[in-house]
Parts: structure tokens; C-alpha cells; sequence
């Protein structure tokens, strides 16, 4: 009789952020016997310097996750040990039995890759597992071996910051299954429910070898679809008809506010190195919300939306400056043309789709590498 520990859950990346949300969600869902079961995380990089952090994960004292900040107007400053993850897996080196395991136990996927997790890799198109394919390519040899055992149905959550991230996926994985096998790809379609989800949280540092500090605020949004079951019930964990509202409120207010601190923050001499103390400069403060109120705002009015977005505003504010949380803005520039294009540029576009015609320079010029401000 195998000892291997039950894990329904299986997550796909190792990031502090999973830390401090996923798992710290599920594992005080399992407190309460509201949660699917524990998780078994897998590394599908392959980078061997995160081996300690692997190990960490799965420790049976848990790892700590410091939440710090002020909610409601209060002050919080915890620290949870978190003990969800029961085992860990790499892709790199126990693929064998990762695939057994995935094939009997996983019910649930949850994947966190990076900004270029799902991008095509020349590997890709090959018939048989190699390290260096992209997660989607992993995850449909995975799926097939889950098919070829039983064909029990499952639910795969994306949170990678895509839209429709879960519609995304479930195209790339039926892209490289082909049409060879009708019944395998009835069953991706028919059998495995593709969540769409969004996902909100401020995690500003790691902690060594496992954990990390994060704000209070907290959201996991996910569509709603027939058939689908969150992996835990949590106060954050929402189930919604549509990701649109809060997926612009995410990216068009929060992150691309975080983006353009990064294109002052790159132009600026000497400047302080985390968000909060950078936003703590008078001057950049009142250009951020200038910003805000003259080129953001007004394409959220457009859309019917003022007064939710206004509050949205007030919230990121009080988030950005959250005095508990050394955010480095050297982080959030890590991938910045890229998040550009899709903060700034995407924004550009949907306040055009929603009617907005007012002019916003300063996005236009941060969008085409120029510069917008300069310290004075």
C-alpha cells in the first residue's frame, strides 16, 4: 500500500505570491473543512536554486506568511504558519512520478508560472517530455496521463495576470494536443472545466527559505461556469458572472499605476527605492493622482463606472502606501515594455472602446518610450 499523502490540489509554480494567496486561503480553509484537501506543489522551471524553498514548502511546521497593513482603519500585523503543501514535486527531476500521482490523486490545478509561463517553446512540438517546454505543453502530457487512468473530470485555475486566462490555456493545450486523438480532445473540452480567475495581492518580500510579507487586502475572482466548485471557501475567494469589472479595476487602476511609478521611478535621480517611500515625495504623489483623475478616470466614467473606480482609487492609494510593506519598485519593473503594452496599451484601447475621447498625454508618451516628467 503506497504512503504517498492524498493532495487533490496540484499547484504549478513556487512564487511567493501563491504563498501568501493560494495557499495561505486553502490552508485556513482546511481549518475550517472547507477545502478540497492539501496541495502538492511543483516546480516547472527547473531552477535548482530554489531547491531549499521546494523543500520548505512542504515542511510540517508550515512556513510563515506576515500579513501587515492597516485594514478597516486597523492596523494588522500577523503571522500565520501556513501547512496546506503536503508534498513537492519538480518537473526536472521526479517527472515519472509526477505523472503517476497527477494521474491518480489531482482534481484540481492551480498554476502561477510567470509573465511568460504560457509563451510557446521550440520543444513544444516534440512527442515526448522534455524539461525545457513551456507549462501548457507540461500540463497536456499531464492531462493525458490523467485521461489514459480514469478520465475523471477536473478544474484547472490559472491566476497568471491574462485575461481569460483560463480560456487561454485550455486553447494552448488543445493547439498542441492536435486532432489525432478525438477522444482525448472531446474530453479536454468536455470533462476539464477551464477557470477563468483574477487575483489581487500586494506580496513585497520573501521571506528565506519559504514565506513571504503581504498586505491584508486580498481577492481571488473567479468566473462562473456550470460544474465549477472553487478548490476552498474563503472570504476572499469570489465566484462572479463576469471578470470584466474587476479585471479592469486590477489592471487599468493598480497595476498600471505600479507601472507608471516604475517609468518616473526609471527617470528620476537617486530616487527612493520602494513604493512607498517613492510615493511619499509630494511630487510624485500629486502626479500619480493627477494622473488618475485627469487620463484614468474618465474612461471608467465613460463606461457607466465612476463612482466604483473612484472608490478603487482610494483603495490602491492607501494600498501603495501602506507603510508596513517594503515593495521594491525594482520588482514590479522586472518584464516592464511588456507590462507596459499591456497596462498602458490595453488601457489606451478599452477607454477608446468604452467612448472616452479625452486626451491623455502622459499614457500616450509612456506607451511610445518617451518621457513624462522629469524631477524638477
Amino acid at each position: 500500500m503506497s504512503n504517498e499523502p492524498v493532495t487533490p490540489i496540484f499547484q504549478f509554480g513556487t512564487s511567493r505570491f501563491l504563498q501568501a494567496h493560494a495557499d495561505l486561503f486553502i490552508d485556513e480553509a482546511l481549518r475550517e473543512n472547507a477545502a478540497a484537501g492539501p496541495i502538492t506543489v511543483v516546480q516547472s522551471s527547473g531552477d535548482s536554486s530554489r531547491a531549499g524553498r521546494l523543500a520548505a514548502l512542504a515542511s510540517p511546521e508550515g512556513f510563515p506568511v506576515r500579513i501587515s497593513g492597516l485594514h478597516q482603519g486597523q492596523v494588522m500585523d500577523r503571522v500565520q504558519s501556513v501547512r496546506s503543501v503536503r508534498r513537492t514535486l519538480s518537473t526536472a527531476t521526479d517527472w515519472v512520478r509526477l505523472v503517476r500521482l497527477f494521474g491518480e490523486q489531482a482534481d484540481y490545478v492551480i498554476s502561477n508560472t510567470g509573465d511568460n509561463g504560457f509563451a510557446p517553446q521550440p520543444a513544444d512540438q516534440r512527442p515526448q517530455f522534455e524539461q525545457s517546454m513551456s507549462f501548457p505543453a507540461k500540463l497536456q502530457f499531464l492531462l493525458r496521463a490523467r485521461f489514459e487512468h480514469d478520465a475523471r473530470p477536473l478544474a484547472i485555475f490559472p491566476t497568471e495576470l491574462i485575461r481569460q486566462n483560463g480560456n487561454v490555456l485550455k486553447s494552448r493545450v488543445l493547439d498542441l494536443c492536435g486532432d489525432q486523438d478525438s477522444a482525448f480532445r472531446k474530453w479536454l473540452e468536455d470533462s476539464v472545466i477551464w477557470a477563468n480567475s483574477l487575483v489581487d495581492r500586494i506580496v513585497s518580500q520573501p521571506l528565506q527559505p519559504a514565506g513571504a510579507v503581504a498586505e491584508p487586502y486580498a481577492l481571488w475572482a473567479i468566473e462562473r461556469t456550470p460544474g465549477l466548485s472553487a478548490p476552498c471557501e474563503h472570504p476572499c475567494v469570489q465566484l462572479v458572472d463576469d471578470l470584466q469589472e474587476a479585471e479592469s479595476l486590477k489592471l487599468f487602476i493598480l497595476n498600471l499605476g505600479h507601472s507608471y511609478l516604475v517609468h518616473l521611478w526609471n527617470h528620476w535621480h537617486d530616487p527612493p527605492q520602494t513604493v512607498a517611500a517613492f510615493l511619499s515625495l509630494p511630487q510624485v504623489r500629486s502626479e500619480l493622482v493627477n494622473l488618475y483623475d485627469r487620463e484614468v478616470l474618465p474612461a471608467f466614467g465613460a463606461a457607466g463606472r465612476d463612482a466604483s473606480a473612484r472608490t478603487y482609487v482610494e483603495t490602491t492609494l492607501e494600498r501603495f502606501e501602506n507603510p508596513f510593506l517594503e515593495h521594491p519598485l525594482s520588482d514590479i519593473a522586472q518584464n516592464h515594455p511588456e507590462k507596459i503594452e499591456r497596462r498602458i496599451g490595453g488601457f489606451l484601447a478599452w477607454a477608446e472602446s468604452v467612448g472616452d475621447r479625452t486626451p491623455k498625454p502622459r499614457l500616450a508618451s509612456v506607451l511610445s518610450g518617451n518621457t513624462s516628467l522629469s524631477e524638477g
